[in-house]
């Protein structure tokens, strides 16, 4: 079931919200919990019932394995250890067996000649999202991180519709607590209208038209076809834009689903294409994949406490596992490895900068934008791996980006102000948090990210909102010509 579909705006959300206000409204708080875990596994099994099996099985051994954790940490800490690290191979196994194992048996084959079979692998939607949230958990409870365990909250929390198939990846402490209080917030519903409108607009609007405009190039470069300079770039762009609105729409609609239940969810994207670096990018996309990454792999590997060599090496290694877990593809690979080296180098540059240029001073505006610039062509070469259906294909599109073939005919069609008209949004627009003024339960945009300053008073749920929203939502549910999947299904 898809966000940006008349069967979850006219079906599935009306009822989920009449059932669970009804229940709440009646004083059944712990039924309105229960029933909206059971609506969220109805979403969840919407694309294909059997994969209700995967995840509820997985749900209940990792609530059996945390309340063993739970159970041994502080009088036998060895025995919680060996449940944990149960827990986390039994995951990391389901995860390896549905996303990687015909990865694994092609590359098998085509390195040592075999001839090895393995019926296709359908991947349950969704899989590395919940498998994350899932392994954080468990880390946690060994932690001593969570404060209480409850079957109902835990299920809750990896099945919650708004954020099962395609995040953001949710922290237990930013959601459990919520389960569990009363009442509703002031103002939560008309904004969470606003920003699921919001989202529904960007996905319809913006990422389903660059789209069509991303999708040639691609294919021609696939097929063989030698593009130019300009085709290339054009191409290359469309899809950057496409990527952004595409995972930042369903991001704004989840939060907005979120908070009609009185959920608030994190903030997963703060105005990513501004970033002066790379390192600036991944604070502001993808920011709870981040967080997952930092504080679960990064920092355990070592993180930067073994001087700068180790450091970079630990960026790498974090980067590299983290483009695989995106698909089991080689290009993804390639995307995280080129990720890990921009990081590298941003961070020599940032060590090296006061000493070249002999400047203590403030960042100037001049180095901003040079910085915005060089950054985002910097992701959008990157961005050719993350979409391109084999590394043939992006070595194809990337040779023709660096002016290897003809540099071709500049035209100034629909395409051209299209593509300009989303880089100046991307560039200077607010974003959906400065619009509106939302906060995520870990702050702005979660921890260890310098905040935007919200524009607060540029949303109030007043009449004239409403008239503006309820356009906005006539026009986008009038464009609903076609079922368009999001992007970030496909991991």
């Amino acid at each position: 079931m898809l966000f940006n579909s008349y069967t979850f705006i006219f079906a599935f959300l009306p009822l989920t919200l009449l059932v669970y206000y009804s229940l709440r409204g009646a004083g059944f708080e712990r039924s309105a919990i229960l029933a909206l875990t059971l609506l969220s596994l109805g979403f969840y099994g919407w694309w294909n019932p059997i994969d209700l099996l995967l995840l509820i099985s997985l749900t209940f051994a990792n609530y059996l394995f945390a309340k063993c954790i739970w159970a041994y940490r502080q009088a036998h800490p060895s025995v919680a250890k060996t449940f944990l690290i149960g827990g986390l191979i039994g995951n990391l196994a389901v995860l390896g067996y549905f996303k990687y194992a015909n990865f694994l048996i092609d590359n098998t084959n085509a390195l040592l000649g075999l001839n090895l079979f393995l019926a296709q692998i359908v991947l349950p939607l969704g899989i590395s999202f919940f498998t994350f949230q899932k392994i954080a958990f468990l880390v946690d409870v060994y932690r001593g991180k969570v404060d209480f365990l409850n079957g109902l909250d835990f299920s809750l929390f990896v099945s919650f519709f708004p954020q099962l198939i395609a995040g953001p990846i949710v922290h237990h402490s930013e959601v459990l607590p919520q389960f569990r209080q009363t009442g509703v917030i002031s103002g939560q519903i008309p904004m969470g209208v606003t920003i699921f409108i919001i989202g529904l607009a960007k996905k319809i609007w913006l990422a389903d038209t660059a789209a069509l405009y991303a999708t040639p190039p691609f294919a021609a470069a696939a097929s063989g076809e030698t593009l130019s300079l300009l085709a290339a770039w054009s191409g290359a762009l469309a899809y950057a834009m496409q990527l952004y609105f595409d995972f930042s729409g369903y991001s704004d609609m989840a939060i907005g689903a979120a908070l009609l239940v009185g959920i608030r969810l994190p903030v997963n994207f703060n105005s990513p294409y501004k970033a002066t670096g790379v390192i600036d990018f991944w604070r502001r996309w993808h920011i709870t994949l981040s967080r997952f990454l930092r504080e679960y792999l990064y920092i355990p590997l070592g993180g930067n406490r073994h001087g700068p060599v180790r450091r970079y090496i630990n960026l790498l290694l974090t980067m590299l596992l983290g483009g695989l877990w995106h698909g089991a593809n080689w290009t993804f690979v390639v995307w995280g490895m080129l990720h890990g080296v921009y990081l590298v180098v941003n961070h020599a540059w940032h060590f090296v900068r006061p000493r070249i240029l002999k400047m203590s001073t403030p960042v100037r505006p001049i180095e901003v934008w040079i910085g915005r610039v060089v950054t985002l062509m910097a992701i959008t070469f990157a961005w050719v791996f993350f979409r391109a259906a084999d590394v043939a294909t992006a070595f194809s599109m990337l040779g023709s980006m660096v002016g290897l073939h003809e540099f071709g005919t500049a035209t100034f069609g629909s395409e051209t102000f299209l593509l300009i008209a989303l880089l100046l949004g991307a560039f200077f627009a607010p974003n959906t948090q400065e619009l509106t003024g939302y906060v995520g339960p870990s702050g702005i945009y979660g921890e260890g990210v310098a905040p935007a300053q919200p524009v607060q008073l540029r949303w109030q749920p007043t009449l004239r909102w409403a008239a503006m929203m309820g356009c906005l939502f006539a026009f986008a549910v009038a464009s609903l010509s076609r079922l368009s999947e999001f992007i970030y299904f496909q991991f």
